[in-house]
């Protein structure tokens, strides 16, 4: 089957940036070039005329979390709430209209206590208000943190004096537990909960794809590959329900069951599936104060600095088992203090580990990464992915935090390129939607929601935004010999946008429309 695109602006991100004409073949692109010698060979092919839109190479999610999106759709939505009733009145429409049976969990996703009226997180005696007879849980919008009502406690085990695993915490205020979770103790709990019905699941995983393609998107992150999600992908692969490419990655306690599981799709596609390596954790997130930071956050009278979730030696550790396995790591640092730790454990690894390099470790985040660390960076070949999209959506939280000076060099990617370092972009889904170009107009503009130009330094070019998500997305991945440009013999992944990103003014960007997303030729999403 053979199908040749012509008459709009076709970005392959190659050196010759535009062509007049590409072909595909059978999922794959077999030419591009002038139109006129492209008609020659392709006189049996379907013609598609783009009437003057933009072909660009596909969208690369460089780190999500696809499930996690699927069960945001089964999840009482709070991203909209404006205050504690907001809240309430959230979730208890939510169990109303679904009908929730008493006894049965209910989650709610997505609350942020830095848009809250209150101005805090919320308690189980609020959560109590919902329902006395359902377990609640609900989850802070960075997925680093919550709250359980009472009934949730009691149904997972936990008493006053249940001690936190290390790198968490569980709050009490005057000699009572107040449901609030942070970190590993709020994971370790979360993963306790009940999971849906599996053909709800199942729907919502058809859901959540078209979501992503939606934005344009081709391959997708499964950024923390837990055990007690195995069981879905095995139904995801079971039902053939994959239609764009996922890549997963699973904790370190989890990586062996995971490989046993799926033998076949570790570092290669099965099924659209595949194992990409392995995700461990260093601290928490800027916005709910738990990234672990090298200088006080601001207001902070005790000199709290957020803090680490593991000690060099056991990083150090998994960093070996990592290498040994020849699995990519992909390890979240947030604050520039985990960004050091990193830093320093991958140094050391270094030495009896020269080739390190060469599985690509991926910093997710990066957001605190500064400017003074980017040589160490570069040296070790690790590659950041910036949460750019924070600039906009927590950038005024962020100066609350750090103070300008210091929140105007988060995410700073232009000090990155300057370098010459290869880096990605990513929104962290379900955290914030994938949405590309959002992310692009982020990088590009750097303003906040209250209208703060936010280190105007750290701006980047459209194209280098774009490279971001595409080309540079797919060396991250192991798969830029098939992704991420438009060039003869690459997939034929595309995203068909309703204007050129290199011709509209910079604060347009995130206005331009997905008009369809294409996956291998086939189309899986049409506007």
């Amino acid at each position: 089957m053979k199908t040749l695109y012509y008459g709009g602006t076709i970005r392959t991100l190659e050196e010759t940036d535009t062509q007049q004409a590409l072909l595909v073949e059978n999922g794959v692109i077999a030419a591009t070039g002038e139109l006129e010698s492209m008609q020659a060979r392709a006189r049996d092919a379907a013609m598609i005329d783009l009437e003057g839109r933009a072909l660009l190479p596909g969208f690369i999610d460089a780190h999500s979390h696809f499930s996690g999106a699927a069960y945001a759709l089964l999840q009482a939505p709070l991203d909209e709430a404006a205050c504690f009733a907001d809240i309430v009145d959230a979730l208890t429409q939510f169990i109303a209209q679904r009908h929730v049976p008493v006894g049965q969990w209910v989650v709610g996703r997505g609350y942020d206590q830095n848009a809250l009226a209150e101005g805090r997180h919320p308690d189980r005696t609020l959560l109590d208000r919902v329902s006395a007879g359902h377990p609640i849980m609900v989850v802070h919008q960075s997925g680093h943190m919550g709250v359980f009502n009472t009934v949730a406690l009691e149904r997972l085990g936990v008493a006053y004096d249940t001690a936190a695993p290390a790198g968490g915490s569980i709050a009490r205020s005057g000699g009572q537990l107040t449901g609030y979770m942070e970190e590993n103790a709020f994971v370790h709990y979360q993963q306790q909960v009940p999971a849906p019905d599996m053909d709800d699941l199942l729907d919502a995983c058809r859901c959540a794809q078209q979501m992503y393609a939606s934005y344009g998107v081709t391959t997708v992150q499964e950024g923390m590959l837990t055990e007690g999600l195995i069981p879905l992908y095995e139904a995801l692969q079971a039902h053939r329900v994959l239609e764009l490419d996922i890549v997963a990655y699973p904790g370190v306690d989890a990586l062996e069951a995971a490989c046993t599981a799926f033998p076949d799709a570790v570092r290669r596609y099965v099924g659209h599936f595949k194992i990409g390596g392995c995700k461990l954790f260093l601290d928490g997130s800027p916005q709910g104060r738990t990234a672990w930071m090298r200088t006080p956050y601001q207001g902070a009278s005790d000199g709290y600095r957020g803090c680490g979730t593991m000690t060099d030696s056991a990083l150090e550790d998994a960093l070996m088992d990592a290498c040994h396995a020849g699995m990519q790591p992909l390890v979240h640092c947030n604050g520039d203090a985990a960004a050091a730790q990193l830093l320093s454990v991958a140094a050391a690894i270094e030495q009896t580990y020269p080739d390190l390099r060469a599985l690509r470790p991926v910093m997710v985040h990066a957001q605190l990464l500064d400017v003074d660390q980017m040589d160490e960076v570069k040296r070790l070949g690790i590659l950041p992915s910036f949460f750019v999209a924070h600039v906009y959506r927590w950038g005024d939280t962020h100066i609350k935090n750090f103070g300008l000076a210091r929140a105007s060099r988060i995410s700073a990617a232009k000090a990155a390129l300057d370098r010459g370092i290869r880096f990605t972009l990513h929104q962290d889904t379900p955290v914030l939607p994938p949405d590309m170009l959002n992310t692009i107009w982020c990088a590009a503009n750097r303003v906040t929601r209250s209208g703060v130009t936010l280190g105007a330094e750290q701006r980047i070019p459209v194209e280098a935004a774009l490279r971001a998500v595409t080309e540079n997305a797919a060396y991250q991945y192991f798969e830029e010999t098939r992704l991420g440009t438009l060039h003869p013999g690459k997939a034929a992944d595309f995203v068909l946008l309703d204007a050129d990103p290199f011709s509209v003014p910079l604060d347009k960007l995130r206005g331009i429309r997905v008009l369809e997303t294409i996956k291998a030729g086939e189309t899986v999403w049409r506007a």
